[in-house]
């Protein structure tokens, strides 16, 4: 009874109050979904088709082609207090599509070398390891990673690319720049370094050092190795960086300290503006220099490079085009005669052709104009160049001997709609006078899956 009387009571007054009774929800606890870290990669299959069209190779070679399939896949873990830890393993395995395997004795007559590893190897191996840690506007990254910059890069064009063993600090505290600071103790070239074949003046000026072998087929050496061939006993490379973007300038200034070989400087200026004719047109030029010497020991012997390119480029809707410049010096008795020494992959020229990097030759003046088409709603781009090389007799590569050298070519991409992450991508390029008399027409198929 005394039960009753309390609960009317307590009725009576939340009404009179203008309460109501309602009933106590349940309350539920969103499930928060564990983070198991992430998985990425690429899946890649590359043909590549060559046949020399005039020289010695279109006697010895004729036709040499090449299939493979590899890639890379790799783990990055959750965040830890700001630490991640990142791995990724590398291969390319090449099929025998001729009646002679790749490795066999006369195989590089009818294989194409630069889908493969060392003497036609197929290999594996641990590419990616190293730990980033995350603190404010600073970054630190720790181990084998892949790097681009200007004069030390991935030069990603054919199956595998460059990777590297180093130490990467960046910092944004200061507003629109980046100030980089890292050391760079070994690399693995990648495969598109076997298309050299015997390291000389032409690979050491064309992204390639002289002992680029002691790091193919996944094996890391050390940087002054690579450069300069096994036994160079040098301290890495030390690149110190510090790049300014605000609206449409942007700046970058690059010094690579190559211990005891050389010191290199390279510095870029974009400026992109309205035209001044109709904003529907947009404009960008630009220009690069760099400047190479000797230090410390001068193991390279003595250095004195100069390089200046300058670029303009214009966009209306879906169509782009550029027009592009470079010039190189000379400078008698040094390693190149002036021309530009490059062993770690980098490849910045505004000149270069999809083959011909001859632009960094000494004495050479060279042009360049490309277009480009980007259909976007339909995942199509498709691009067409020329380039044009006035090389000087001070060159090292033909020493001597002047002569002028071309490359066209175009470049096609797709990406499918349907399947995220696939593009197909058709290339060609047809050097003339690549080496005086050489000449050839060259075709790559690729299809691209990232993850």
């Amino acid at each position: 009874m005394k039960k009753t009387v309390l609960l009317s009571v307590i009725a009576s007054t939340m009404i009179m109050a203008g309460g109501d009774i309602v009933p106590v929800e349940p309350v539920v606890v969103a499930e928060v979904e564990k983070d198991w870290g992430e998985i990425f990669g690429q899946s890649r299959t590359f043909y590549i088709d060559r046949t020399y069209t005039a020289g010695a190779a279109s006697l010895t070679v004729g036709n040499r082609n090449s299939l493979a399939t590899g890639g890379y896949i790799g783990y990055k873990s959750p965040d830890f207090n700001g630490f991640t830890f990142t791995v990724a393993a590398y291969g390319t395995y090449g099929f025998n599509i001729h009646d002679i395997d790749a490795d066999a004795s006369g195989g590089g007559l009818s294989y194409d070398p630069s889908l493969y590893g060392d003497a036609f190897d197929n290999y594996a191996f641990i590419g990616q390891a190293y730990i980033n840690y995350a603190f404010g506007n600073t970054n630190i990254k720790v181990g084998r990673q892949r790097l681009d910059t200007p004069l030390a890069g991935a030069d990603d064009a054919r199956m595998l690319p460059n990777l590297f063993e180093a130490v990467v600090l960046s910092n944004t505290d200061i507003e629109n720049t980046t100030l980089i600071a890292a050391h760079v103790h070994s690399m693995t070239t990648g495969t598109f370094s076997n298309v050299y074949g015997a390291a000389g003046q032409l690979s050491l000026q064309s992204g390639y050092g002289l002992g680029y072998k002691l790091g193919t087929s996944g094996d890391f050496a050390e940087m002054g190795d690579i450069a300069l061939g096994e036994g160079t006993d040098t301290s890495g490379v030390t690149a110190l960086a510090g790049i300014y973007s605000s609206g449409g300038l942007k700046l970058q200034v690059w010094d690579y300290i190559a211990y005891d070989i050389l010191n290199a400087v390279y510095l870029q200026a974009d400026f992109g503006w309205n035209c001044l004719l109709t904003d529907a047109v947009k404009m960008k030029a630009s220009a690069q220099y760099i400047n190479e010497s000797e230090i410390g020991d001068s193991l390279a012997g003595n250095v004195d490079v100069n390089y200046f390119g300058v670029k303009l480029a214009a966009t209306i809707d879906a169509f782009s085009a550029y027009v592009a410049y470079s010039t190189t010096g000379d400078s008698a008795d040094t390693v190149t005669n002036g021309g530009v020494i490059t062993p770690w992959g980098g490849m910045p020229a505004f000149t270069q052709g999809m083959v011909t990097r001859h632009q960094f030759f000494a004495n050479t003046d060279t042009w360049k104009v490309a277009a480009t088409y980007n259909l976007k709603d339909y995942g199509l781009k498709a691009s067409a160049y020329y380039a044009e090389y006035d090389i000087g007799a001070e060159n090292t590569y033909v020493n001597g001997t002047a002569w002028t050298a071309t490359e066209a070519g175009f470049d096609i991409q797709y990406d499918v709609a349907a399947v995220e992450g696939l593009n197909l991508r058709l290339r060609a390029n047809y050097p003339r006078d690549f080496a005086p008399g050489t000449d050839w027409d060259e075709y790559r198929f690729i299809v691209n899956y990232n993850f």
